[in-house]
């Protein structure tokens, strides 16, 4: 590595543009490899600057493909011709790139890469093995090709680059071989982000969020949990928004790199004390965000509140998570369940309802019968904020869609006439309470909304459930009345902490 390192300095390259490209054209209108992907919420999807997505969007990519204009990964869209999905800048027809005049960082460099080493002390470059090209070079060409590369890489308009965007350098990957270290890079991240190793949220980092999880709330059982405390409630928006973790004091600390700055979507897990974790995670945000108000921590639940507070944090409560009574909502009895029942009882006199489990092969039809929903819902004229949320829900349902049984929800469809007409996902947040994640039913079809969440309670309390939590309204007066149209039998205190 040594060696590669000191020929960099006469090998500078000035722009994207002039970035070398080992791979020949011929070779890559072949590969089945690039721009596709397994899931949509793929560590490797390429990430886009705010110049590259200005050019991007210039080039006829969708501004709707970059959840944060000042840059982001990119939206991955499904493969029409495969199972998976594609970037939204390649033509699976012609197997072309649309931008490829236009592509970002990391695909210019490819199948070069950025990335941590496995001890996440050192930034270095690497070539990777998953490109077929590669697998036949003899190592000369990748040594020459690595040279040109580093010379731009370490320029420090480049550094300057990596600096503002740390999602252009990727997690260790095995199957990536290492070709030199890049110490101005590793000082210039350390210098910016500070010495905490921070992660991105993979799916590989399930069992370890999980565990976090599961260890704070240990001695707090009798405590009415939130929604939040769980790992779907979070793990779907990973194709949405950029969610980082890492330790401090032995907690696992995750934070949200938000278009508005960063903050943390719940407080410190773990089972040791937080008030230390707290102090640094805080102390990690200011320098992120600078004066920002937007440092924060949201959910945080009714028993840590008093600590905060000691603490001296400011906390202000946010909207509650709805509980109810789990046999309430399977019976449906008495006159203030009158509307609900008989909308249940018609669903059951017009139509033959199928209720089946989710497996993944039915994602294509949940995806068309999202699409249909989201327009029944844009035509019953939603507010502002409620179009926004709507927007959003489409890549978080596909990696629920991909990773239910990961994620270990519980889905379920319901079939009309052999069609898919209504889903739903849940997950359990503790042996009593079964929480309610999201519904999606044909709105042309009265009453297989309630017929749904019906015989999601049902099967819910068959199993044992006690309680059934339906989250937050999200602020949306509709769904607030709905909500409250099932009584509940409790509001969890949701408090959101902040430095005062």
């Amino acid at each position: 590595m040594d060696a590669l390192a000191t020929e960099t300095a006469q090998a500078a390259v000035k722009s994207h543009a002039e970035l070398p490209q080992i791979v020949p054209s011929s070779t890559c209108l072949r590969c089945d490899v690039c721009c596709r992907f397994p899931d949509p919420d793929s560590a490797l999807r390429p990430y886009f600057t705010a110049e590259d997505i200005e050019l991007a969007v210039a080039a006829g990519v969708g501004r709707s493909a970059f959840s944060d204009s000042h840059g982001s990964q990119v939206t991955l869209v499904p493969d029409q011709k495969h199972e998976g999905y594609q970037c939204p800048a390649f033509d699976s027809t012609t197997s072309h790139c649309t931008i490829y005049d236009r592509r970002p960082f990391d695909c210019r460099i490819y199948p070069l890469a950025l990335m941590w080493n496995e001890a996440h002390d050192q930034v270095v470059l690497g070539w990777d093995t998953k490109c077929p090209f590669l697998r036949d070079q003899v190592p000369a060409d990748i040594h020459r090709h690595a040279v040109q590369v580093m010379g731009y890489v370490n320029q420090p308009e480049t550094v300057k680059m990596l600096e503002a965007h740390p999602r252009l350098i990727g997690r260790y990957q095995e199957d990536v071989v290492v070709l030199a270290a890049l110490p101005h890079v590793t000082a210039a991240m350390s210098s910016q982000w500070g010495d905490a190793r921070l992660h991105q949220l993979t799916i590989e980092d399930i069992p370890r969020l999980s565990s976090a999880i599961d260890e704070s709330l240990a001695e707090k059982s009798g405590v009415p949990s939130l929604a939040a405390y769980a790992v779907p409630y979070h793990y779907m928006w990973n194709g949405l928004l950029a969610y980082w973790w890492t330790e401090l004091h032995g907690t696992l600390c995750l934070f949200i790199q938000s278009p508005d700055g960063w903050f943390m979507p719940l407080p410190p897990l773990g089972s040791r004390s937080i008030e230390q974790p707290l102090t640094e995670a805080f102390a990690l945000m200011q320098r992120w965000n600078g004066a920002s108000p937007v440092s924060r921590i949201e959910n945080v639940h009714q028993q840590l509140a008093p600590d905060l507070e000691r603490w001296g944090y400011r906390l202000v409560t946010k909207e509650p998570d709805y509980v109810y009574r789990a046999i309430d909502l399977v019976t449906l009895a008495g006159d203030r369940y009158k509307s609900q029942r008989a909308l249940c009882n018609r669903i059951e006199r017009e139509h033959a309802v199928v209720m089946e489990p989710y497996r993944v092969g039915d994602r294509p039809d949940c995806r068309a019968l999202f699409l249909d929903w989201s327009e029944q819902k844009h035509g019953e004229g939603l507010e502002e904020f409620g179009r926004m949320l709507l927007a959003d829900a489409e890549p978080a349902h596909e990696v629920l869609w991909s990773h239910a049984p990961t994620l270990n929800l519980t889905g379920t469809v319901a079939r009309i006439e052999g069609r898919i007409r209504a889903y739903t996902f849940g997950y359990w947040l503790n042996k009593a309470t079964f929480c309610v994640l999201v519904e999606v039913a044909d709105r042309a079809i009265p009453g297989l909304a309630q017929f749904l969440f019906r015989e999601t309670c049902r099967s819910a309390s068959a199993q044992g459930a006690e309680f059934i939590n339906t989250m937050d309204d999200a602020g949306l007066v509709g769904l607030r009345a709905s909500k409250q149209a099932y009584h509940p039998i409790a509001n969890v205190l949701n408090v959101i902490a902040t430095r005062a």
